[in-house]
């Protein structure tokens, strides 16, 4: 499960109540959750994922306190860069989803932090050099060339991406099972950063348990999480969340695997 640190604590395993709920009321609730932003506080009880070790909303506050300008791209509702102690000068983020500007904007608003729209491919509005530091969490695609031309010398980039093939038990229970693509190998994202002249300084992958308690819980994190089941629906995948449901009901939970990795990098002097 994806979240911001700060949103919500399920880094332990809940004690949670036998639901009475049937499963038409429990995925009729699933699909009614707002999925704007990336507060993920609504699945506390119902789901849990253990946080990397690292801390990446730790790191980012120590860096941005050393540096006076900052971007961090797709920032989604912006809850994570929102956490830091202290703003630098020029705080600016990036965000492709119309739903998520509104709530990043009121989040970075109390640091003086500019949200930008940019879709997730494109070209950055940025003149070249004019960042210290780029962060990003969880980012839908990485454009390296960019990251490299906005940054200044000596600038670091400082990443937690989603590993190849996190939560693909919940892909391949819903799907079949699916092939585990390479797009988000770390090695895969070394080798890119190197070749657009940055030096990596440190990639560090983690595999981290996690456990949804009712199918509510999948319902929302599919819909939310749109790249573990592409272009779900509750009307397509019914049969298939009817029986994940039976599963979780006689076995207590559902069980899978996040993948994440930090990387940092840097541009030479």
């Amino acid at each position: 499960m994806t979240r911001p640190e700060n949103a919500h604590a399920v880094d332990a395993p809940a004690t949670v109540r036998p639901s009475e709920a049937s499963f038409e009321e429990l995925l009729a609730e699933g699909e009614a959750v707002p999925t704007a932003g990336w507060d993920f506080s609504w699945f506390d009880g119902r789901a849990t994922e253990q946080r990397p070790s690292w801390g990446y909303a730790r790191l980012i506050g120590e860096r941005m306190a050393h540096v006076s300008a900052a971007l961090d791209l797709q920032t989604g509702g912006g809850e994570v860069l929102a956490s830091i102690p202290v703003a630098p000068e020029r705080l600016v983020a990036t965000e492709s989803w119309p739903p998520n500007l509104a709530v990043s904007r009121r989040n970075l608003a109390p640091l003086g932090g500019v949200v930008v729209e940019v879709a997730d491919h494109e070209d950055l509005p940025f003149e070249s050099e004019s960042f210290d530091l780029v962060v990003s969490r969880h980012p839908t695609v990485v454009i390296w060339p960019e990251i490299a031309r906005v940054l200044r010398p000596g600038g670091t980039y400082l990443s937690q991406q989603v590993g190849a093939g996190s939560v693909r038990e919940l892909t391949d229970f819903m799907m079949g099972p699916q092939p585990v693509g390479l797009e988000r190998d770390p090695q895969r994202a070394v080798a890119d950063a190197q070749a657009v002249g940055l030096s990596v300084l440190d990639v560090r992958p983690e595999s981290l348990p996690m456990e949804f308690f009712d199918i509510a819980a999948v319902v929302h994190f599919l819909r939310k999480v749109i790249w573990i089941v592409p272009g779900f629906t509750v009307g397509q995948y019914r049969e298939r969340l009817a029986e994940l449901d039976r599963v979780i009901r006689a076995e207590g939970s559902f069980a899978a695997t996040s993948e994440r990795f930090l990387i940092e990098a840097q541009k030479p002097n």
